[in-house]
């Protein structure tokens, strides 16, 4: 009989959910995230934060890892002491130059979009990863620390 392996997960409360790569699911993600980030006693600001850098990773997903095609996203949020870890991947046509798909203003498709993204998603949470390989999807990995020092 093999023994399983241990893979690391978060040791505190943890969420997943998984939606189809249509943009009506953007609104979805980002509410259902905001909401479980709640037990956290975040401030407003810190949910709004929260839902915009949510937002900007699904709406990648399917604009840019589905190029508007069926597909999955998948969401997970943990909650691990005053650090909220979200990570929102696809299974989609991947990056192959993540640095510069992290410029300001890059896109794939710059008739149509800002290229901010990224962006966003850097200036509203604390730290942001991402790993990715073409044709085997994306995973983007968003921290943000909750609540303000105590005096």
């Amino acid at each position: 009989m093999q023994q399983k392996e241990n893979i690391k997960r978060p040791s505190g409360e943890v969420m997943h959910l998984t939606i189809d790569s249509i943009s009506e699911n953007e609104e979805f993600a980002r509410v259902v995230v905001a909401v479980f980030a709640t037990r956290m006693n975040p401030t407003l600001e810190e949910i709004d934060d929260i839902k915009t850098a949510v937002s900007e990773a699904v709406t990648n997903a399917v604009i840019h890892g589905y190029q508007n095609r069926e597909g999955k996203i998948q969401i997970e949020a943990a909650v691990q002491e005053n650090v909220l870890s979200v990570t929102i991947s696809d299974d989609g046509v991947g990056i192959s130059d993540i640095e510069r798909a992290m410029e300001p203003m890059f896109s794939t498709l710059p008739e149509e979009r800002t290229g901010m993204g990224f962006s966003f998603m850097e200036a509203f949470m604390d730290r942001v990863e991402v790993i990715s390989a073409p044709g085997k999807g994306t995973s983007v990995t968003m921290r943000k620390k909750i609540g303000r020092e105590r005096r």
